[in-house]
């Protein structure tokens, strides 16, 4: 006769545990790396720092420009991005699935290859300037405050529009067939359930694309045209390599942590929640207006298509020629960025599945807090603290390539996490308890276990995380001298010396590279993954 519940599982298995899952323990150790790392460089920017009164007026002013620009160029490319998701969410047409992909390019194109693509087609000898002369327009400067809001709102109309088009596709299909079968009309429709998606949305997305806007570099130095149009992040360059002003550079990193802790804060505080209720699932799709509509969805379709594609073709077309021509440098320089993109994927990728693992417990949120640590301070405010942290003991030159690789591979940490955590939490929802019953524990289980279902996160992972490290033009521009230069560096110096034959062909080089890491990591993920598809 029974007398109680006998316990069918052991105790050690009962419940996830630090020694059960792999990465546990590895995972405290990687947030407390990061901690030290990120708050140690940060607080030797603050020893450095003196204060506030060595900003003087072009710093402040640095200051007012950084948040200006980003604030105009989060609202253009918000309202921008609203036609041409609109159009995307209610036309069916061929090939509308490309072009939705393609709008996720500049989250893996090299940003110094775009900004080449952009000057061709609005620099003073583009397309568009010559375009404006031939009908007695004045011409349109690139260089200046212009050029970066022209090349943000370049960046992030593709993001926006993504976004948007999910909230579209967020409609309960419920709510579409009701509009529908009470006869409402274009006007009805966006009123009723257009505009209430667009409130809840609008906000995060212009949030987004205000804090990637804060952290601008690449864009300023090439486009900024002086000191009315420099940020925060350039501010910091200029002071710590050309004035070497410690102190100042300092001062301007702990002002470009404070707005980044401001935006994420105010980030925070905005919420997006499903203004229409949940659905039965198998949503309808909205039915495109006739008349006058479908010749605007087209133009926005068209308009953007061109935008995006324009510069992109306006780089691979005279690159291609010049690509067997280049010097000697450019191929050391990408052998050289090459192995630094895979260094940063490899160690992105340890990273990530340790502080991944050790979150899949549901415990631990002070892990979760070190892993998105990277967003609060920019790749120059850390790559300044480190300089000030090794100067005394080692020239920093010679540590110009590690201290790149290793920041790349912690800024892409926070992407990484938000593939991997979802998958991480499903596998232990799915597996946790056979596995411990098993006995699957730690590298055992990592391998036979946990590996194989996080391939495809992983994959995807890592192609980010390379391509990103290959196209970065940041930390590098603080230690490197010549002998030490990257791909994106060669692509700086041989436009800033006209060559832009040869830029044009090290930017072919460069975005293929890219685009060939990325797809390969996420390919090779699908495959191990069990999926081989190209969805």
């Amino acid at each position: 006769m029974a007398t109680g519940v006998r316990r069918l599982i052991p105790r050690r298995w009962s419940g996830p545990v630090a020694g059960e899952i792999p990465g546990g323990g590895a995972g405290a150790v990687v947030a407390g790396f990061l901690a030290v790392l990120i708050l140690g460089t940060l607080a030797a920017v603050a020893w450095t720092a003196r204060g506030l009164s060595g900003l003087g007026p072009w710093d402040l002013r640095a200051i007012w420009f950084t948040l200006w620009q980003a604030a105009l160029s989060a609202s253009l490319s918000a309202a921008l991005a609203v036609p041409v998701a609109r159009a995307l969410a209610r036309r069916s047409f061929a090939g509308r699935g490309a072009l939705i992909l393609l709008l996720g390019a500049p989250f893996i194109l090299p940003v110094i290859v775009a900004i080449m693509g952009l000057v061709e087609i609005f620099g003073r000898q583009g397309l568009v300037n010559a375009a404006l002369q031939a009908v007695g327009l004045p011409r349109f400067s690139i260089y200046g405050w212009q050029g970066v809001v022209l090349a943000h709102v370049f960046f992030n109309i593709p993001l926006a529009v993504r976004l948007i088009l999910q909230g579209w596709q967020g409609i309960p299909g419920e709510r579409i067939r009701l509009a529908e079968s009470l006869g409402f009309s274009p006007r009805d429709i966006g009123r009723h359930l257009e505009r209430p998606m667009l409130r809840e949305v609008l906000p995060g997305v212009w949030l987004v694309i205000f804090m990637v806007c804060l952290t601008s570099f690449a864009v300023a130095l090439t486009l900024g045209g002086g000191p009315r149009a420099t940020t925060v992040e350039l501010a910091i360059y200029q002071a710590f390599r050309f004035d070497f002003d410690l102190g100042r550079a300092a001062t301007l990193g702990l002002v470009q942590v404070a707005i980044s802790l401001g935006a994420i804060l105010l980030a925070a505080r905005v919420t997006l929640p499903p203004g229409f209720g949940a659905g039965m699932g198998g949503g309808a799709a909205l039915r495109g207006p006739a008349g006058w509509r479908v010749g605007a969805d087209v133009a926005a379709i068209a308009l953007a298509a061109a935008f995006l594609i324009g510069p992109m073709a306006a780089v691979i077309l005279p690159g291609l020629p010049a690509l067997g021509a280049l010097p000697a440098d450019v191929w050391t320089a990408a052998a050289r960025s090459l192995l630094m993109a895979l260094g940063s994927a490899a160690l992105t990728l340890v990273l990530s599945v340790a502080l991944a693992l050790a979150l899949d417990r549901g415990r631990n949120r002070w892990i979760e807090i070190a892993g998105m640590l990277p967003l609060v301070a920019s790749p120059l405010v850390l790559g300044t603290g480190i300089y000030l942290l090794v100067r005394e003991w080692v020239r920093p030159e010679t540590l110009a390539l590690p201290v790149t690789v290793l920041i790349n591979a912690i800024m892409a940490l926070p992407f990484a996490l938000r593939a991997l955590i979802p998958a991480a939490r499903t596998v232990q929802a799915d597996y946790g308890r056979l596995a411990a019953s098993l006995g699957l524990r730690r590298w055992a289980r990592l391998r036979v276990l946990t590996l194989p279902r996080l391939a495809r996160p992983l994959g995807f992972a890592g192609g980010l995380a390379a391509a990103l490290a290959m196209g970065d033009l940041g930390v590098i521009t603080l230690f490197a001298d010549s002998d030490r230069t990257t791909l994106p560096m060669q692509l700086y110096l041989l436009m800033g010396r006209y060559r832009m034959q040869d830029a044009a062909g090290a930017a072919v080089l460069l975005m293929a590279i890219s685009l060939a890491l990325f797809w390969i990591f996420d390919r090779l993920g699908r495959r191990l993954g069990g999926s081989d598809d190209d969805a």
